[in-house]
């Protein structure tokens, strides 16, 4: 028995740019230990499994997964298969759906439109991001990212730990150029990240044509560098209110991230708050799809 897969490239609206997704339809008869090894053989960034909602309201019940552990939730899968689902579901012409994915975070309403161009996705973040219990351990910020320490930070942002699902540790670099220049250095890594009690690092510095340029460095789950994070994008905006850098009760902000690695993306944040309190957080970004085939069910006896 063979299961149906499709590739897409998302948080992009062209083919090969973005950051690859594996979607895997009728995953409800795999183990958890049969997903993560068809997500270890696709050795992509992530890999997201679709199986009937536990709530017939819903849209679908989905299962995320790094090549090396499970995840609760992430931005460019969800992007993706809501995509990939909604086009299915209407052909070639003009799409206008609403979607509600069950993700083990939470529900994730994901709201689909096409009319002639390309295909969007826009969600809310199931939880709203928040401060993680890690530390910043300043004097290994600059050495585990290869830089000098007149490279961190700019204005009033300044390194910090934030989590909504997942977690990273948030590091505003001085210019286009340090970002350019960073990359994960041992054994300073191995100590940022314990200090931080997280595995993925998220640099920002001020854009030239968006608002902000990105890098996410995570190699000790698999990814090297990830072309486009949704969650780390969407957990931004407490990093964004912490440091002054939202202005009203509805912020919006251009991302820009995998410009390094050869896969420009472009991701839309928008925060919306309450008073000082973060209320909403969407994110929306298209995807295009790549491949499609079968694969075949690991046999792990």
């Amino acid at each position: 028995m063979m299961l149906e897969f499709h590739t897409l490239d998302v948080f992009t609206d062209r083919a090969f740019a973005g950051n690859p997704l594996a979607v895997v339809l009728g995953a409800d008869g795999l183990s958890t230990a049969q997903m993560q090894t068809l997500a270890r053989e696709f050795n992509l960034s992530e890999t997201i499994f679709v199986l009937a909602p536990r709530d017939p309201a819903h849209t679908a019940r989905v299962r995320i997964f790094f090549p090396t552990a499970e995840i609760p939730f992430a931005g460019h899968p969800t992007v993706g298969c809501a995509i990939h689902l909604a086009t299915q579901a209407a052909g070639a012409g003009d799409v206008s759906a609403a979607l509600v994915l069950e993700e083990e975070a939470g529900l994730v309403p994901v709201t689909v439109t096409r009319k002639g161009g390309a295909v969007e996705a826009e969600f809310a973040a199931p939880v709203l991001p928040h401060a993680a219990p890690g530390r910043v351990l300043t004097e290994a910020l600059a050495p585990a990212l290869g830089l000098e320490d007149g490279d961190i930070g700019f204005g009033a942002h300044h390194p910090a730990v934030w989590q909504g699902g997942p977690a990273f540790l948030y590091v505003p670099v001085a210019s286009l150029d340090c970002l350019a220049r960073a990359r994960p250095i041992q054994p300073h890594w191995d100590a940022l990240m314990q200090a931080a009690g997280v595995d993925s690092a998220y640099l920002y510095t001020p854009g030239q044509d968006c608002d902000f340029c990105a890098r996410m460095f995570s190699p000790t789950a698999g990814i090297p560098e990830d072309p486009a994070t949704g969650s780390a994008s969407a957990i931004l905006a407490a990093q964004l209110q912490a440091s002054g850098a939202l202005s009203g009760t509805e912020d919006r902000f251009v991302l820009h991230q995998g410009v390094e690695m050869g896969r420009p993306s472009r991701i839309h944040l928008t925060v919306q708050q309450d008073g000082d309190r973060l209320a909403r957080v969407l994110i929306r970004g298209s995807a295009v799809p790549v491949s499609s085939g079968r694969i075949a069910i690991p046999d792990l006896g």
